[in-house]
């Protein structure tokens, strides 16, 4: 059976895909993305698998 982590990772607009690349390097899969507390702000929810 599969395991899984998870993190949430706040995102800049201007700087999305250069923080998403970062955490993709590392394992992370994104999930899904919300907005945040502000309209220049997003939440990442990502997981890779635990080994």
């Amino acid at each position: 059976m599969k395991r899984y982590e998870y993190a949430t990772v706040p995102l800049l607009t201007h700087a999305t895909k250069q923080i998403l690349d970062n955490w993709g390097e590392d394992g992370w899969e994104l999930v899904t993305v919300i907005p945040g507390p502000n309209p220049e702000q997003l939440v990442a929810y990502l997981k890779r698998e635990k080994i």
